[in-house]
C-alpha cells in the first residue's frame, strides 16, 4: 500500500469541509504566519488626546501618536496523531457493502481521509476555544498533560469583566434588556465605540427568551418587518438569532471532550453573557482578532509557518503507519478591551 507525501496530504485537507467555528470566523477571520518559535501579537492602543493650543505665531506641537504595543508570545505546539494497522484495511470498511467492493489500497485513501478530517477538526476546536478564552477573559491559559501550564494575558481592562450584584442577574431582572445598554458603556472609555454583539450561553438564553418583557419587544420588532427568533437553541456553533436596539443577538452552542479528564466541557459557559464589538466591512474594526501561526518545528516542513503541517511515516517493527498533524497556533484580539464579559448573567 501506497504511503502519501506531505505535499498529497495537503491536497486532501484543501478539500476537506472545514468545520463550523463561528467564533473564529466572526472576530478572528484574519491569518498571521511567523518563521520563528514566537509570534508578534500587535495590541491597538491610543489615548484620547486633546489637541494642544499654541499661538499661531509658534511651531506646532508634537503629540503623541496613536500606535500599538506588540507583544511576542510562544505559542503552544500541537501534533495529534493516529496509528494505521496494514491489517485493518483487509476487511470490510464501515458503510462498505457486506462482502467488500474495495482494494486494501482504496480502504486506506477513504480511512486517511477521514482521519485526517479529525485531526484538522481537533486543532480547529482548540483554536475555537482559544478564541473563547481570550474574547470571555482577556487571556488564554495554555495548559496539557506535556505541556507547563502558561498564561497569555492581553492586557484588558479588569472592569471589563463583571459580576452582577444583587438584583442585577436575568434571573431577578424583568427586563434583561435594559443591561445591554450598562454593558455597553463600560467599552466607551476605552474603544470609543458600542459593543453590538450579544453572545449568550444556553441557560442565560433560556432564561432571556422566557422575560415577558422580551417577548414583548420582539413582537414589536417582527411586526416591523424584522426577522427576530425566540426558539431554541437548534444548532452548534453561534445561532443568530436577531437585532434589536442596534444589538445583534446570538446563541453558542459548542463542547469539547477535556484532554486531561476527558469530560464534555462547554465552550462557551451555559450561564454567561458576552458583549463584543462586530467587525465592520472587510472585517476590520471590533476585536480585530487574529490567527496567529509559528514555524512548525520539523525538518521534512523546511521549519516554515504554516497552519498545518500532516505527514506519514512507517514503523518497520511492528509494521505500523503513522499519520501526524503539527501546528503552532495563537488566537489573540487586537483590540482586547471591545469585549465585556458577565460569567453568571443567570443564578442558579
Amino acid at each position: 500500500m501506497n504511503t502519501y507525501t506531505t505535499a498529497q496530504l495537503l491536497g486532501v485537507i484543501s478539500n476537506l469541509i472545514r468545520p463550523k467555528a463561528s467564533l473564529l470566523d466572526r472576530y478572528f477571520p484574519t491569518m498571521k504566519f511567523f518563521d520563528t518559535e514566537e509570534v508578534h501579537v500587535d495590541v491597538i492602543s491610543g489615548g484620547r488626546i486633546v489637541a494642544p493650543l499654541v499661538s499661531p505665531l509658534v511651531e506646532g506641537q508634537v503629540v503623541d501618536p496613536r500606535g500599538f504595543r506588540t507583544n511576542i508570545i510562544k505559542p503552544a505546539y500541537v501534533k495529534p496523531k493516529t496509528p494505521f494497522n496494514p491489517g485493518t484495511f483487509l476487511s470490510r470498511a464501515a458503510g462498505e457493502q457486506i462482502g467488500g467492493t474495495m482494494s486494501p489500497q482504496q480502504r486506506l485513501d477513504l480511512n486517511v481521509a477521514g482521519q485526517l478530517e479529525y485531526l484538522v477538526d481537533s486543532v480547529i476546536r482548540r483554536k475555537e476555544l482559544m478564541a473563547s478564552e481570550a474574547l470571555r477573559l482577556g487571556k488564554i491559559t495554555l495548559e496539557g498533560e506535556k505541556y507547563p501550564t502558561t498564561i497569555v494575558d492581553f492586557g484588558r481592562d479588569t472592569d471589563h469583566t463583571v459580576t452582577p450584584g444583587a438584583g442585577e442577574d436575568w434571573t431577578t431582572m424583568t427586563d434583561p434588556v435594559q443591561s445591554f445598554r450598562v454593558y455597553n458603556t463600560l467599552a466607551l472609555p476605552a474603544t470609543g465605540f458600542g459593543l453590538n454583539d450579544a453572545i449568550m450561553g444556553i441557560d442565560a438564553w433560556t432564561v432571556f427568551s422566557g422575560k415577558d418583557a422580551v417577548q414583548k419587544r420582539y413582537l414589536q420588532i417582527n411586526a416591523s418587518g424584522t426577522n427576530a427568533d425566540l426558539s431554541a437553541v437548534a444548532e452548534e456553533g453561534l445561532q443568530y438569532m436577531g437585532t434589536f436596539d442596534r444589538v445583534n443577538v446570538f446563541v453558542y452552542a459548542g463542547w469539547y471532550k477535556h484532554p486531561t479528564t476527558g469530560v464534555l466541557t462547554e465552550i462557551f459557559p451555559a450561564k454567561a453573557l458576552l458583549m463584543a464589538a462586530a467587525p465592520g466591512a472587510g472585517g476590520v474594526g471590533g476585536v480585530e482578532g487574529a490567527q496567529y501561526h509559528g514555524a512548525i518545528l520539523d525538518p521534512r516542513a523546511g521549519l516554515q509557518a504554516m497552519e498545518y503541517f500532516p505527514k506519514m511515516w512507517d514503523e518497520e517493527d511492528p509494521a505500523i503507519r503513522w499519520l501526524m498533524l503539527q501546528s503552532a497556533p495563537l488566537v489573540a484580539p487586537g483590540r482586547p478591551d471591545a469585549t465585556v464579559y458577565v460569567a453568571d448573567i443567570v443564578g442558579s
